[in-house]
């Protein structure tokens, strides 16, 4: 009787252990608001308003993340992330993207040398900005280094960077006095024979590597990033004409203004530093998208910002930004901008506050403007937009 308590025991034991190794926590950001923005192109001016759930300080997300001890310092860990629209009436999204992939990876640990993780994951570029921008990567105008998408920019040639890749391996070291090295590589290619009417490839690779350096109250980050897109196909009778040169079974000549074959080549430096009553901010980007056929096609984005964030009191948080860029293209025969090249200067600003509720509840109220100069091959533009909300963490 005795040995069968003891064995009861030491099983109930065995089970709480190993439970208390495994952990599973969910979390994530709902920000929902009213915002309003104002673009013009030209003598084009579009105002739009209304209540948002894309978030204006923070993007909404729901996620998964879970750890696993398996003993000698390695763990097993995982995380999935996916973006919310809380205003859209179908989990798919009415005009959003509903419930898309922000993050799902999974990898291994060990203690004392790093860990490595495959899946889609945010790239360098991205993670070194996340530690070194005054706004925090809101969705908001004026922000010159934070342009992802069209909408939190001008709608120029090029965003600043790229946020994320799928199909990644990432490595990641343990910090060594104040230093923490990172990797990036994508792999999603696919060759077919070429046949007379059909055939190709079709490849995607990206890689990247980042620093990160922290001493006391300075942090320094620096990464770069480069992709390729391969997309090769035979002529087809119906495709667009060939130049005079080309001959019967050439490649055609892709649709992209930049062709279907193009490298990214991105860059990122920053620094932050805490001077106890705020942190000052210092900011570089470099975007430069070029024909993997013939490098004298190319468009380059190039961008610098500097901010402020502190407190005014322990529930009044506020940041300000300032920054400028140039966008650059230039071209040969057959592409879009017909032998020509072309600059363009822009400049953004950005002003926020958040009132602190409680460690997960604060309001916040952002306003951010960009402004674009004329060239000869565009006209001028630019945009501003506010935006007025609460968020909440869990």
């Amino acid at each position: 009787m005795k040995k069968s308590l003891l064995a009861v025991a030491a099983m109930g034991a065995f089970a709480s252990a190993a439970q208390a190794q495994s952990s599973v926590t969910v979390y994530g950001i709902l920000d929902v608001g009213f915002a309003g923005t104002t673009t013009r192109v030209g003598t084009t001016k579009t105002n739009t308003t209304g209540f948002v759930g894309t978030g204006s300080e923070t993007t909404s997300r729901l996620g998964f993340r879970g750890r696993e001890d398996l003993g000698g310092g390695t763990a097993a860990f995982f995380t999935a992330e996916f973006q919310l629209m809380p205003t859209e009436a179908t989990l798919s999204g009415n005009t959003g993207n509903g419930l898309s992939n922000r993050q799902t990876f999974v990898g291994l640990s060990q203690k004392g040398i790093g860990q490595f993780a495959v899946g889609t994951q945010y790239t360098p570029v991205h993670l070194a900005v996340g530690r070194t921008d005054p706004g925090q990567q809101n969705n908001m105008l004026g922000n010159v280094i934070y342009t992802t998408n069209a909408g939190q920019g001008s709608g120029q040639t090029t965003t600043s960077y790229t946020v994320r890749y799928t199909n990644a391996l990432t490595l990641q070291s343990e910090r060594i006095a104040g230093f923490q090295i990172s990797a990036i590589y994508n792999n999603s290619n696919s060759d077919t024979n070429q046949a007379a009417t059909s055939g190709g490839s079709t490849n995607n690779n990206a890689y990247g590597a980042g620093i990160n350096f922290v001493h006391k109250k300075l942090n320094v980050d620096a990464a770069i990033q480069s992709s390729q897109s391969t997309n090769w196909g035979i002529q087809q009778t119906t495709g667009p004409a060939l130049p005079a040169s080309a001959t019967a079974g050439a490649v055609n000549f892709p649709a992209n203004p930049l062709g279907a074959a193009v490298v990214m080549g991105q860059m990122y430096a920053g620094a932050v530093y805490d001077f106890g009553i705020l942190k000052g901010y210092v900011q570089y980007v470099s975007n430069k998208v070029s024909n993997q056929a013939n490098s004298g096609n190319y468009i380059k984005r190039t961008a610098q910002q500097i901010g402020v964030r502190g407190n005014w009191t322990p529930k009044i948080e506020s940041w300000a930004s300032a920054g400028t860029g140039r966008y650059e293209g230039q071209s040969t025969a057959n592409t879009y901008l017909d032998n020509a090249s072309a600059t363009q200067n822009f400049t953004g600003y950005q002003l926020g506050t958040n009132y602190i509720l409680s460690k997960r509840t604060n309001l916040y109220a952002i306003f951010g403007s960009t402004q674009v100069s004329s060239s000869s091959l565009a006209v001028s533009e630019g945009g501003s937009s506010y935006g007025v909300g609460v968020r909440h963490t869990f």
